[in-house]
């Protein structure tokens, strides 16, 4: 045989290589878009259901109760998309973001530091609770669910040791609920909090997407050994991911405590839950690898939407949880699933 049809012969069987490795990529691509066009076709349905049982949901006052009530649980879930992709978990943003909201307490109201210096070191304060569970993850090798179960127990805790286990008030920085609650849009109550959280979407996308730290959380939760192997530092990489999520911890604690121009010490259990469960429901998987910021975002606003729903409708605070704790079973059921058919 000849070299030149050596060569064609070498070629042909690289691309028909190509053509096999494309092909399964390609169909989970595809696969991650139709979870996503199936969350965002649940959406729909949520909100004509809710549509027909009352006049009251689909109002433009009450949309935008709904986008508000999604902002602190958008912001967590956006940060723990990250640490999930890895394969990762994290306990403890609902606590955190209440023990930072008493930080913000402290830096403002106790210590009377100015508007900006108070949110920025908040903001990093939150990052600071990342950085720990990313060392206690990463550097001691302590397994996500237990560190950062200690950590939401340890916030929890010196949450109300700090604040006396009373609330603190924002009352010497009355701009504090700007933050959250200024209308930005002239005869229509666009709080400045649903701004930001748009904002916190587009970076969060464009940091998964396009970035090496999306292509490594990606590496990581895929094969985090074959990510070693390759030469990436693992243990850099989570720190750096966990931190990250502490940054929207920090945020979202900063938003909740302006929103109620307080901070409430007692707060936050469950919203961890509500986090983990709308990143689910968008098409993360739990095991890692996979998932995308758009799918976070409509499981946050699902979230959102069947709370808003439920209690417009007149629906028992209990029958509420006992909604969203079945959401939250059938949103980890269908991640199995997922997995299985992979």
């Amino acid at each position: 045989m000849s070299p030149t049809s050596l060569t064609t012969s070498e070629n042909g069987s690289a691309a028909a290589g190509s053509a096999l490795d494309a092909g399964p990529a390609r169909f989970a691509r595809l696969r991650g878009s139709l979870q996503q066009l199936l969350a965002a076709a649940s959406l729909i349905v949520i909100v004509v259901f809710f549509s027909f049982a009352s006049s009251h949901f689909f109002t433009a006052n009450n949309l935008v109760s709904i986008l508000t009530a999604a902002t602190v649980t958008g912001i967590l879930a956006l940060g723990t998309t990250f640490v999930i992709i890895t394969g990762g978990i994290d306990l403890s943003i609902g606590t955190g973001m209440v023990f930072c909201g008493v930080m913000a307490g402290v830096f403002l109201t106790y210590w009377g530091w100015p508007l900006w210096a108070g949110v920025a070191a908040t903001v990093l304060f939150g990052a600071l609770l990342g950085l720990i569970n990313g060392v206690n993850v990463s550097v001691l090798g302590i397994p996500p669910f237990i560190a950062t179960l200690g950590m939401m127990l340890i916030a929890a805790g010196l949450s109300l040791v700090i604040s006396g286990t009373k609330p603190i008030y924002f009352n010497d920085t009355p701009e504090f609920q700007d933050i959250m609650n200024l209308s930005i849009v002239p005869g229509l109550r666009f709080p400045m909090g649903v701004a930001i959280f748009v904002v916190m979407i587009v970076a969060a996308a464009l940091l998964l997407s396009r970035t090496i730290v999306g292509r490594y959380a990606f590496s990581i939760g895929s094969n985090e050994a074959a990510t070693a192997l390759s030469g990436v530092n693992v243990r850099r990489w989570k720190l750096t991911i966990y931190t990250l999520s502490g940054l929207f911890v920090g945020l979202a604690g900063v938003l909740s405590a302006s929103r109620l121009s307080s901070a409430q010490p007692t707060g936050g259990m469950g919203l961890e839950l509500e986090a983990i469960a709308a990143v689910v429901i968008g098409g993360t998987s739990l095991q890692g690898g996979k998932g995308s910021i758009v799918g976070t975002v409509i499981g946050a606003l699902i979230m959102a939407t069947l709370t808003n729903g439920l209690r417009i409708i007149s629906v028992p605070q209990e029958w509420q949880s006992v909604a969203v704790g079945v959401v939250i079973l059938i949103a980890v059921y269908l991640d199995m699933l997922r997995r299985r058919r992979a």
